[in-house]
């Protein structure tokens, strides 16, 4: 019988107004991949919270014990010198800083009063090689992307010689191929005797990776249910305990909508890198998307589908953009910023809510008015009844799950912050919404409501160009599908036409030069 590493006995946990664990008992044995799956809001990261003392001892009720010790964590730091090291889904990096100097900032190589560099950067470069990453350690972290930033967490915390290692939807940034290398680099670890937690909404990933999975459901543990079998455990299996209830469809069905004319039409866009000009980022790329239609972008890591999506938005991202753009027929040209995007009636859904799109420290009802505040303004002046009737509204029209719109942003599930951040945009009326990554790192049950908006977005008569690392959604949602790989178009195809092996064959037959 396995050696039980991790107990946590009857941890409950309470927030004002809100009991957020209610005696959650949880086991993990060593040496396994124990799955924590659940909707936004279940309470998943805040009992990791509690095991790694975010939440110290005496602020929640029950004992964690970690091989055979009671223990009392008041800092993550204690639960670090004990190799509990936990990575979160939102990235703890300093930008301006190297990947080396982020990866021991705060665990420092060398003496007391002089930092032995030479030391950092070689452990460094060690963990980089053992995550998949080339990178040098003496990159800045601003100059690579969310995806690889990603894997820079997860070579810090390898870098703290981590026992059980605790990932918080540790692929949220990564797209499949990358998120595959990740879950099997896991295996790896796994097999040296490595114990992990993973939290994440990719149910094919947690029956892939898991040895077992524990349900949790409203705050309570549901079921744990063993996945050691030849036969992994099903993902409608695993909706059903997160969901109480079946769910036999994941994407919506769209009403026969007619496709009207085309809204948005990009010719020969090329764009450069803003840190390094002569690299081009988007190379000659042409599109276009009808009134009432969704159009998939998928491409892999790097493709430049981001980069695309924003420089079309007012031009925020890259420099000497060059090609031609029409709305609705007409030709026109956005000067750079965001402001001039949205009088074109343009619209940008980042794929970075918490850091790009909303403002945590502010309420929903701040939040949702934020990028048409003309429309709840008389002479620059904000009338408080008409942002509130107008946030109360699209809680309503997304079903935001709150007891107020007075609610702080940054203290809503993920999902809901999803839909606010929605609301945002819906609110400033665009034509054209261009949605990056519009369902990443929340749970099934929001993403399929997210998928009912952007429905409802398309019968509206709006052009919904959706960009996604995850294959299925893309297939699942599309109309049309435009496949992307450094920075060029490699194909496009009828939704009714496209599989997941005939877009990954054009993207590998486009690198390699074919």
């Amino acid at each position: 019988m396995a050696k039980i590493l991790l107990e946590m006995r009857n941890i409950t946990k309470t927030f004002p107004g809100v009991k957020a664990l209610d005696n959650v008992n949880f086991q993990v044995e060593e040496g396994e991949i124990h799955a924590l799956v659940g909707e936004n809001g279940a309470g998943k990261s805040t009992l990791m919270n509690v095991l790694s003392g975010i939440y110290p001892y005496g602020t929640y009720e029950g004992d964690i014990v970690y091989n055979g010790n009671v223990c009392k964590f008041n800092t993550i730091k204690d639960s670090e010198k004990l190799g509990i090291v936990i990575i979160h889904q939102e990235l703890a990096l300093v930008p301006e800083m190297t990947i080396g100097e982020n990866m021991y900032l705060g665990n420092e190589r060398g003496h007391k009063f002089a930092i032995d560099w030479n030391k950092t950067y070689s452990e460094a470069d060690k963990y980089l090689k053992m995550v998949g990453l080339s990178e040098s350690s003496k990159t800045l972290v601003k100059d690579i992307g969310t995806g690889k930033q990603q894997l820079v967490e997860i070579a810090k915390a390898l870098a703290k010689q981590a026992k059980l290692l605790i990932l918080d939807e540790p692929t949220s940034s990564l797209n499949e191929e990358d998120s595959r290398a990740l879950l099997d680099l896991m295996l790896s670890f796994k097999k040296q005797g490595m114990t992990m937690i993973i939290i994440s909404h990719k149910l094919n990933e947690v029956s892939y990776v898991a040895d077992t999975i524990t349900v949790v459901r409203d705050g309570a543990t549901i079921e744990t249910i063993d996945n050691s079998g030849q036969e992994p455990v099903s993902e409608e299996r695993i909706i059903k305990g997160m969901v109480g209830r079946e769910m036999t469809n994941r994407f919506p069905k769209r009403e026969n909508v007619p496709i009207g004319d085309k809204m948005l039409e990009v010719t020969d866009w090329t764009v450069h890198h803003p840190l390094y000009p002569e690299r081009k980022v988007v190379d000659g790329v042409s599109m276009y998307v009808r009134k009432g239609e969704v159009v998939g972008i998928y491409g892999l890591m790097g493709a430049g589908r981001t980069e695309l999506a924003m420089s079309i938005f007012g031009q925020t991202y890259g420099t000497n953009i060059s090609g031609s753009m029409k709305i609705d027929g007409k030709p026109v040209k956005i000067r750079k910023g965001a402001d001039d995007a949205i009088r074109h009636k343009i619209a940008y859904v980042t794929e970075d809510r918490k850091g790009n799109g909303l403002v945590l420290s502010q309420s929903i009802k701040v939040n949702t008015s934020l990028a048409h505040l003309d429309a709840i303004s008389s002479h620059t002046v904000i009338d408080g009844d008409k942002e509130y009737a107008v946030a109360e509204e699209y809680r309503d029209k997304l079903k935001i799950k709150t007891p107020t719109v007075e609610q702080l942003v940054g203290n809503l599930s993920g999902g809901n912050q999803q839909k606010v951040l929605l609301a945002k945009w819906m609110f400033a009326e665009p034509d054209i919404m261009l949605l990056d990554e519009p369902t990443r790192g929340i749970d099934v049950g929001a993403k399929y409501e997210i998928y009912c908006i952007i429905n409802d977005l398309a019968a509206a008569g709006k052009c919904v160009v959706m960009i996604s690392s995850e294959l299925p959604e893309v297939l699942g949602m599309s109309d049309r599908i435009y496949i992307m790989n450094e920075g060029k178009f490699v194909g496009e195809m009828k939704a009714e036409d496209a599989t997941q092996e005939n877009i990954m064959a054009l993207i590998l037959k486009s690198g390699r030069g074919e």
